[in-house]
């Protein structure tokens, strides 16, 4: 059986700075990798236009692949009154569910929406929301790839940034590490960064592995800022391993830079091989 693809964007920001080859070779990287489903975390519009939504949700049903599409904080009024009394009209008109699940015999994928109004850039989850990835997660038929979205990032940015990572970041690290997720991802940052559980928590005895990562940034929204680079990610996975396939924008086309390997049971990788 071929393993299972899943393509992970983030932080398209419609409405900037746009190149119609970046939109068609990704289409291309698309249709070679066959992803079971595309899945975008959020910052779709850069100033939450209905244009810009519009364009944004033209480009991912471009891709012609299942979607999981949630909200970033760019995808709200930017604002007051609208940001807090209409606060994701413009995101609804094209993505009806902030929460959306996608649930197949392989993969299950529970949408979280982070974004707060009252705050600029930081974002949240609740208890509720927490409950709710765990029995989502429970749900998952035996072997499924378990995987958690969401806007705001768990790993610090690997370089500059004033963007802080979500409120209470170890609580929810945690809780969705105890409601089973293989699979942690996020966007925000604009930086790719990738970590696994046992790289930082000690674990003891047949634990599941958990790894967390934050995607680049598809679109630049700040064209004159240097060093913001525009990539994506490819996740791969079989029974016994998790492959992270980083891409970025490299001389017009989209070139694999990183193969990250994680094992999703107990064995090592020496014995994956």
């Amino acid at each position: 059986m071929p393993p299972l693809r899943l393509v992970h964007v983030s932080d398209l920001h419609a409405g900037t700075h746009e190149e119609p080859e970046v939109e068609a070779d990704l289409l291309a990287l698309v249709r070679e990798t066959e992803p079971e489903l595309v899945l975008a975390t959020g910052d779709l519009a850069h100033r939450n236009t209905r244009e810009q939504q519009e364009r944004a949700a033209a480009l991912l049903r471009g891709l012609e692949r299942p979607l999981v599409v949630i909200p970033g904080n760019h995808d709200i009024p930017p604002w007051p009154p609208a940001r807090f009394l209409r606060t994701f009209d413009e995101f609804r008109r094209q993505w009806p569910e902030l929460e959306p699940v996608h649930r197949s015999e392989r993969l299950v994928v529970c949408g979280l929406n982070s974004v707060r109004p009252w705050k600029h850039q930081g974002g949240a989850l609740r208890g509720a929301q927490l409950e709710h990835a765990a029995n989502v997660l429970a749900e998952a038929p035996p072997g499924a790839l378990r995987v958690v979205a969401l806007h705001h990032h768990l790993l610090g940015a690997p370089w500059r940034s004033r963007k802080r990572t979500i409120a209470n970041r170890s609580s929810v690290l945690g809780a969705l590490v105890d409601a089973g997720a293989e699979l942690i991802v996020s966007g925000h940052v604009h930086q790719s960064a990738v970590g696994e559980r046992r790289e930082f928590e000690v674990v003891h005895g047949p634990v599941h592995g958990t790894t967390v990562v934050t995607a680049p940034g598809l679109g630049q929204p700040r064209p004159r800022r240097r060093g913001e680079s525009r990539g994506l990610h490819l996740f791969e996975a079989d029974e016994r391993l998790l492959r992270v396939l980083t891409y970025a924008w490299v001389d017009h086309r989209w070139a694999q830079i990183a193969d990250r390997r994680f094992p999703r049971g107990t064995e090592p990788l020496s014995a994956i091989g």
